[in-house]
């Protein structure tokens, strides 16, 4: 398990969420599949709700309005320390910005982009709200990916707006983000059989002691799990799509190696 306290470096996935179209539902589902206690907002905050593992917050989730025609998805937020630079940086790159920037007041301030690649994904400058409060345990985000036909378009615009430094892998088309010569994220070509209509998006992964059985507890919940469970470096992993919607993967991380 791995406690944040501090704000997240730019360029780090800092926090991820959804707006959904059943809260109520989606407490239900993930609560039932995490064990995710939950700390519900006021009407002030459309009860935007902090999901949580050991007290700590790790993802959220807010009620989309009736008449909003967008899917449902897991997105996962950068970190930046100037949210207005790093638009003005965004649009020079190629990007355009989705959702105009929102100030929640004290928490921080935000905004939905997408790259020049198609992907979506959100900017958080930190104010008393950092992001994820713990990662990389049962029920935390463990991994967050950006899946692309254009990897090498979409590292040099990542690079360029975040500082991100891109690390490719010489025997896969996988690159990792680095930052301050941490492995933050990664990006993966899609392969030419993916149907075109399967859009860039960015994967939110989070971690689980057993992937066969999280993907059994995800259909038992009404979910689906998408093919079979798969190996990959960074373990044993399925796919899950919720009642909702959203699409997201459960990875079982291998052992530590002692020492």
């Amino acid at each position: 398990m791995t406690d944040v306290n501090e704000p997240y470096a730019p360029g780090t996935p800092a926090w991820v969420d959804m707006m959904t179209t059943d809260r109520e539902a989606t407490m239900a589902f993930y609560g039932g599949l995490f064990g995710w206690d939950f700390e519900i907002g006021g009407p002030e905050t459309g009860h935007y709700t902090n999901a949580l593992v050991r007290g700590r917050p790790v993802a959220g989730f807010g009620e989309m309005p009736p008449d909003a025609m967008f899917p449902v998805v897991w997105t996962t937020y950068l970190a930046t320390d100037d949210l207005d630079e790093s638009l003005s940086a965004l649009r020079s790159e190629g990007g355009k910005v989705l959702v105009p920037t929102f100030d929640t007041g004290g928490p921080g301030r935000g905004a939905i982009a997408v790259d020049p690649t198609g992907a979506a994904f959100g900017l958080w400058e930190a104010g008393t709200h950092i992001g994820a409060y713990a990662v990389n345990e049962p029920g935390a985000v463990v991994w967050n990916e950006l899946a692309t036909r254009d990897p090498f378009g979409a590292a040099e615009f990542y690079q360029r707006v975040f500082g991100v430094e891109p690390d490719p892998l010489p025997d896969l088309p996988y690159t990792r983000f680095r930052v301050g010569g941490r492995v933050v994220a990664g990006v993966l070509g899609m392969a030419d059989e993916i149907p075109v209509e399967i859009p860039a998006h960015w994967m939110t992964c989070f971690a689980v002691p057993d992937a066969e059985a999280a993907a059994r507890r995800a259909s038992e919940l009404g979910g689906v799990a998408v093919g079979e469970v798969a190996e990959s470096r960074l373990g044993r992993f399925a796919t899950i799509g919720d009642p909702m919607g959203a699409t997201f993967r459960v990875i079982q991380p291998p052992p530590s190696t002692p020492g």
